[in-house]
């Protein structure tokens, strides 16, 4: 069976889709479909966004959809400044990745220590197919330096201030067998999730007599 991956951001894209590939799992992209679909992100939490996503890529495409969405949060930062599920959205500007990297250098400047100033990324992952909908959730700390490496991560700008201190460089430094070594540990329950749940769901549907509605 095929899912559709329910993003058109490049990291996650390369990431999570070669990880999945990996697992044996046949992933296509809104741009393997020629799919455009502007999604209502009002969802309360990282989870419940991932939902939204998932469900509009579904009913759109017709395909079992993945989506996985994050909420950041930082150490010292008031409430009011706290990016949560809106990491690109300041004062209802959508930030390019220029303007990206300056605010969140701006905030380690200003609530950081030595320029350095840490956090977590919420993550939620959600998987549609029609009524089934699994949900999954965690966090991954992250540490935010106020200078900036100059490689860039296309589709994922905060890497390239983005210390990963095992290693003493930036997340858009990372070699393939580095990334492996951190962030697919980090990244296993994800992975782990999405691998699970859709085994349960072929194993249901290969089961599930032709014509038969699938339990909800």
């Amino acid at each position: 069976m095929k899912y559709l991956l329910a993003t058109t951001n490049k990291a996650k894209i390369r990431y999570y889709g070669n990880r999945l590939k990996e697992c044996g799992i046949h992933i296509l992209t809104p741009e393997d479909l020629n799919l455009r679909c502007q999604v209502d992100e009002s969802g309360r939490n990282p989870v419940e966004n991932a939902l939204l996503k998932a469900g509009a890529y579904n009913r759109l495409s017709g395909m079992p959809a993945i989506a996985l969405d994050d909420g950041l949060f930082l150490e010292g930062v008031p409430d009011s400044l706290q990016p949560g599920t809106h990491v690109r959205r300041v004062d209802g500007k959508r930030l390019s990745d220029a303007e990206m990297i300056a605010h969140y250098m701006g905030l380690v400047n200003q609530y950081g220590q030595d320029g350095m100033l840490k956090g977590y990324f919420l993550k939620g992952v959600a998987i549609v197919d029609g009524d089934e909908r699994y949900r999954y959730e965690c966090k991954s700390a992250r540490c935010f330096l106020n200078r900036q490496s100059e490689k860039m991560d296309e589709g994922y700008p905060l890497a390239s201030i983005q210390m990963i201190s095992a290693l003493g460089k930036f997340k858009s430094e990372l070699t393939e067998e580095e990334e492996r070594e951190t962030m697919d540990r980090e990244q296993r329950g994800i992975v782990e999730f999405i691998v699970d749940k859709i085994g349960e769901m072929e194993r249901r549907k290969a089961c599930t007599p032709r014509g038969a509605l699938f339990p909800v």
